[in-house]
């Protein structure tokens, strides 16, 4: 199969049944499940790379409004011992934004910005501001990926694999702590801005 094949059905079948449009404007059947559009078969790398940003956009936006409605005191909140604490998720998806493009895709982080240890900071202030600087390092340098590096490979958790795939697992990461962090919220008796 060829690679954009294979990418487009990669962002077709893998992000969109993910439930990602849900309550952002996808098409709704008759049972009230969002559906995204499909994406074309032999979709172009850069068609799929602004796809996937979009759907990383999308999280983010909901990271950002978690943490802002999450009261100062609740970012070192924690359900249970040994388990991440409120800030440290906000935090650890940071690193993750940063370290995916530094390791896997060759992109530092802006200015030198040192992302190693900051799951350990719990200033509310401080940690939104380092997630943000971080969705706008991923917002511009992926959106400037061209196709050949988006197409050409790399190392990724000891596989070699295109660089679109980075954009996938960095995604993939997200939503998995985006729904970590709602169940912290309504836990915490905060209910997410967008399901007001």
């Amino acid at each position: 199969m060829k690679p954009r094949f294979i990418a487009a059905l990669v962002v077709a079948g893998v992000l969109a049944p993910a439930g990602l449009f849900a309550q952002d404007g996808g098409v709704s059947d008759a049972g009230g499940i969002h559906e995204a559009p499909p994406v074309p078969a032999g979709t172009d790398p850069i068609t799929i790379r602004d796809e996937i940003l979009d759907h990383f956009q999308r999280s983010s936006r909901k990271i950002s409004e978690l943490a802002r409605v999450m009261p100062a005191e609740k970012f070192s909140w924690a359900p249970g011992e040994g388990v991440m604490q409120v800030g440290e998720v906000y935090m650890h998806i940071a690193r993750y934004n940063f370290m995916y493009l530094d390791e896997n895709l060759g992109i530092a982080p802006p200015n030198g910005f040192d992302y190693a240890d900051i799951e350990s900071i719990r200033d509310k202030d401080r940690v939104r501001e380092i997630h943000e600087m971080s969705v706008r390092h991923v917002m511009e340098q992926v959106g400037a990926l061209t196709e050949a590096k988006l197409d050409g490979q790399t190392e990724l958790y000891g596989r070699t694999v295109q660089g679109w795939a980075v954009l996938l697992q960095l995604v993939s990461h997200m939503n998995e702590h985006v729904g970590q962090s709602v169940s912290y919220a309504r836990m915490n008796g905060i209910v997410p801005p967008w399901s007001r």
